[in-house]
């Protein structure tokens, strides 16, 4: 009868050390949903840097080929002007600007 009650006495303990390991340890169900979660949030991350890789591959394939795409990016990101052509450039008018403030201004 005695030995009866401690086996019960440790198969209860034992019973509530692997519930306790089952749901509130590092390794539990809580721990499982989080992991869960950031699981998904990185698998988006690395699909919008696996698209974001794809676009940056095909710009540089067309900067080593493409003599158009290049004359394009160095108007664009340059400011430079063909022959007889005259370019307008307008200050930002975000609201963050203030009305005197120049380009170097928000650095400082």
């Amino acid at each position: 009868m005695a030995w009866t009650k401690i086996l019960l006495g440790i198969i209860i303990l034992l019973n509530l050390v692997l519930a306790y390991r089952l749901i509130w340890s590092g390794h539990g169900v809580f721990a499982y949903r989080e992991l869960k979660v950031r699981y998904t949030e990185m698998e988006k991350k690395f699909e919008e840097l696996t698209n974001q890789t794809l676009v940056l591959s095909q710009e540089i394939r067309l900067l080593k080929s493409d003599r158009g795409y290049i004359e394009k990016m160095i108007r664009q990101h340059m400011n430079f002007v063909k022959p007889d052509e005259i370019l307008y450039i307008f200050p930002n008018t975000s609201p963050e600007a203030s009305p005197g403030a120049g380009p170097d201004d928000d650095k400082n």
